[in-house]
């Protein structure tokens, strides 16, 4: 079988700045949630029989304890956030695992669905359906990938290497030296994407990395000045490496059988009537009668 990991939070915000607004019966703003409804069942329709969402239940962690800079939910539109509850109920509702994150991120359920699925004989590939640069971290050969729904891109270990220079085991420290403008971390002054990747390359994690640059096998132009600032800044780095590093021993399920699809539950009619989406409602229905048909 195949397992697949969706991020919730990058395709809320996805489909709420690709589609026009839409309104439920109550007068609430659901667009977004029809958007990632609808690109689920898509999914389903198309095969997946084991899936899971994680969604940013709120946007803050436990991260923004350990940096203030870190990402909140300052500045996202509203009408954005109050769609989060929404999504989760409806994800639920369609009978799809859903790990609405509170302590932890979306990133981090991934990460954790990901190893745990991984780790089961019975699986075949698992698909962490996101761009997120931190995913490329939980990659593993060809068995677990990332898939850019958007682009239609599958990023097996290869693909990490020759995007990056590094290997998956790589990204955090990666991250740390080159900054993270998504999350909110700026990464050390004079470190770039070339010089990270190709000191990473030879010396895999900042402790690997000699504190002196007449030690470095390797050529990288300003690679004193580099040396010298990743010495200064060693604290900064490694908060900055531990910010990027998932949590993979958060509960998420106990057996990928939990992530099987078997069809929505009683209240998915009345959501989708509840929607003004009728046409979901019936490609669910016509979904489920053909696997039942087909066995």
């Amino acid at each position: 079988m195949d397992v697949y990991l969706v991020d919730g939070t990058y395709e809320l915000f996805r489909h709420y700045f690709a589609l026009p607004y839409s309104r439920d019966e109550g007068g609430n703003e659901t667009g977004a949630v029809r958007g990632v409804l609808t690109s689920i069942v898509g999914m389903l329709e198309e095969g997946a029989t084991h899936l899971g969402v994680a969604t940013d239940h709120v946007i803050e962690s436990f991260r923004n304890d350990l940096y203030k800079g870190y990402k909140t939910g300052a500045g996202v539109d509203p009408l954005l956030i109050s769609q989060f509850g929404p999504l989760e109920r409806a994800l639920m509702s369609l009978g799809v695992k859903v790990w609405p994150m509170v302590e932890y991120e979306a990133d981090d359920a991934l990460a954790a669905a990901a190893e745990r699925a991984g780790r089961d004989p019975r699986v075949e590939r698992v698909l962490i359906c996101t761009p997120d640069k931190d995913l490329a971290q939980s990659v593993r050969g060809t068995r677990v990938v990332q898939l850019d729904r958007r682009k239609g891109e599958i990023r097996d270990e290869a693909a990490i290497r020759a995007r990056f220079g590094v290997g998956p085991e790589s990204i955090p420290d990666y991250l740390a030296l080159v900054g993270d403008s998504a999350d909110g971390f700026p990464g050390l002054p004079g470190w770039g994407a070339r010089s990270a990747g190709v000191v990473l390359s030879r010396y895999p994690h900042l402790k690997d990395i000699p504190k002196d640059a007449s030690d470095w096998d390797v050529r990288v132009r300003g690679s004193v000045k580099l040396a010298e600032t990743l010495r200064e800044r060693w604290a900064d780095a490694n908060l900055f490496r531990r910010l990027a590093t998932l949590r993979t021993n958060i509960g998420v399920f106990e057996s990928v059988d939990e992530l099987e699809w078997k069809g929505p539950g009683t209240e998915f009619g009345q959501l989708c009537t509840n929607m003004r989406a009728p046409k979901l409602r019936d490609r669910v229905r016509a979904m489920v009668q053909h696997r039942t048909v087909t066995g």
